[in-house]
């Protein structure tokens, strides 16, 4: 049984070429329109990239108070990245841009640059992102060409681990504060070694003490949440003797 109104708590493995926001969209329309709750409060506790998979978690009700809770934890993303190239998104949205060579890229520069991005770091986000400057989007902008000043931030990357066995391909697990822009970290990461890097792939796996393990598909609770209006309509049935 479930307490939409009082407030539910569901871990979601987004799929791939979602938005955060397509999800919460979903989840709305189907207690809506089976559960006929027409005023409910649903909410997300940080974005994922249409590109990106994994942890998302979705609060109804009463819990969406502990959105910004959620959203304040570290989280744990894996991916990967591949060096000589650059996209004006900072991964496979857009097009490349620009080509560098990598063939002078050692195990000891990458090392290097990989150790020079842990603790406080400032940081830029994507121009191609969700952030709001003057009331618009940061994509909006740049989807028009018109240039913006993005403020760097203090953000914290509590760990960065890379695997270059499939070289120029590196991937990568990244702990980090709220606010990171694993794009950006990774098109920084590409700049450090005087060459350029693109984000190809990327899954959340961890928002605090929330595992994508525990996740369900977004398929099957929308079935769950069909299939429990159908239990409530037949459990409210009475026989006329």
């Amino acid at each position: 049984m479930f307490h939409f109104e009082e407030g539910e708590v569901f871990l979601i493995d987004k799929p791939l070429d979602w938005t955060s926001f397509d999800a919460v969209n979903l989840i709305r329309s189907v207690i809506k329109r089976y559960h006929g709750i027409r005023k409910l409060k649903v909410g997300h506790a940080g974005t994922l990239d249409p590109l990106a998979t994994g942890l998302l978690i979705i609060c109804t009700g009463r819990m969406t108070k502990q959105i910004d809770n959620f959203q304040a934890q570290e989280k744990v993303y894996t991916g990967t990245m591949l060096l000589g190239q650059t996209t004006p998104t900072y991964d496979l949205e857009s097009e490349p841009d620009a080509f560098y060579p990598t063939d002078n890229i050692t195990e000891e520069m990458m090392e290097e640059a990989r150790k020079s991005f842990l603790g406080d770091i400032m940081q830029r986000p994507p121009k191609f992102s969700a952030i709001k400057i003057q009331g618009k989007r940061a994509f909006e902008y740049a989807r028009s060409d018109e240039e913006v000043a993005l403020k760097e931030r203090l953000v914290h990357i509590e760990d960065f681990k890379i695997d270059a066995t499939d070289f120029p391909v590196i991937k990568f697990e990244v702990k980090c504060s709220k606010g990171t822009y694993i794009r950006s970290l990774v098109n920084d990461f590409g700049k450090r070694l005087n060459s350029g890097a693109c984000m190809t792939s990327l899954r959340r796996t961890m928002i605090g003490d929330f595992s994508v393990d525990n996740a369900r598909d977004l398929m099957h609770l929308k079935q769950e949440i069909i299939d429990s209006a159908v239990t409530v309509d037949n459990s409210q049935l009475t026989i006329d003797n």
